[in-house]
């Protein structure tokens, strides 16, 4: 899935490092979502949205 992870993180000057602490979740798997490897769970996406400061929807990029 899509997503504008790695955009957004930059943009906040957020490491992949210090987005991983605020999600509990290990830098390896932020940068698996951000490379398209890993669709997070739901959870995560809301906690990703939150931290970057968007919705979910705005957040990744759905397309059949």
């Amino acid at each position: 899935m899509k997503n504008q992870i790695y955009e957004l993180r930059t943009e906040n000057n957020i490491s992949q490092g210090a987005l991983a602490d605020k999600c509990n979740v290990s830098r390896q798997t932020i940068n698996a979502i951000e490379n398209n490897k890993y669709d997070p769970s739901l959870a995560l996406a809301f906690r990703l949205a939150e931290v970057l400061g968007t919705t979910v929807d705005k957040l990744f990029l759905y397309k059949l």
